[in-house]
């Protein structure tokens, strides 16, 4: 094995937790997109980031949980519909054209990064309907799977827009994150040959592990306003991220 790729994997898996557990989001954007760079085929990809994920998600729920970040309700509504969307972008992944699916995710975090501005500025919180949680889970479930990261970044993302508390919101999403994507990777498994790609998986791990302790306090302790203003700014970055790589790929 070896151990300067297995440091940077430390390092990329650390990083990623950290932003993923203190926001709801990015950890598979992250890891994916750097794996992506680095030449790993897109199934693998996403393969690798939610084998790994099986580890980090499930020490990152238990942070949330334990400085109570978790609304039961939500986690109850969303964890069956994340399962079901997983298992279904898992299993089509290596069949649909991603270039359409690109485009719809781009717009949508575009639309949700300003309603989360939007919201910030009117400083107005207004109560979820519980029906749309289900279709907000089945669509994130299968983002995820399909692109190896957009859990966070569809499902935290859509229920700050529409004014549910920041912390909470974050808490429940990795609570139920870690049952989602325990269904993709068992999907994977059953597809692919991740035997190549151990150093990846393990480096992922170690580093998440590391990070993932400190998610729920960091969502604790800072300020709600603070969190949703984050929310706003990464989630706009991955928008102005995901328009540049597709113009490039258009371009070429």
């Amino acid at each position: 094995m070896d151990l300067g790729s297995l440091a940077i994997y430390i390092v990329l898996g650390f990083i990623a937790q950290l932003i993923d557990g203190a926001l709801g989001m990015a950890y598979g954007l992250i890891s994916t997109s750097a794996l992506l760079a680095a030449g790993a085929p897109p199934a693998i990809a996403s393969a690798s980031v939610h084998a790994a994920e099986m580890v980090t998600t499930g020490l990152a729920a238990g942070s949330h949980v334990w400085n109570k970040n978790v609304d039961w309700s939500v986690f109850k509504r969303l964890l069956p519909a994340g399962i079901v969307g997983g298992v279904i972008g898992a299993y089509l992944l290596t069949d649909l054209p991603e270039t359409p699916v690109k485009i719809f995710v781009v717009v949508y975090l575009a639309a949700m990064a300003l309603l989360i501005l939007w919201r910030l500025f009117r400083q107005r919180q207004r109560r979820r309907r519980a029906g749309r949680l289900i279709p907000i889970g089945v669509a994130g479930g299968f983002l995820d799977a399909l692109g190896g990261g957009g859990w966070g970044p569809m499902v935290t993302s859509t229920l700050i827009a529409q004014g549910d508390e920041p912390r909470s919101s974050i808490g429940s999403v990795s609570a139920s994150e870690f049952f989602v994507t325990l269904a993709i990777s068992i999907t994977f498994i059953t597809q692919l040959d991740l035997a190549n790609y151990g150093h990846i998986v393990l480096g992922l791990i170690i580093g998440g592990a590391i990070a993932a302790p400190f998610a729920g306090f960091l969502a604790r302790v800072l300020p709600q306003k603070l969190l949703t203003g984050i929310v706003a700014v990464v989630v706009i970055a991955l928008a102005i991220y995901n328009f540049t790589q597709l113009g490039l790929n258009f371009g070429s």
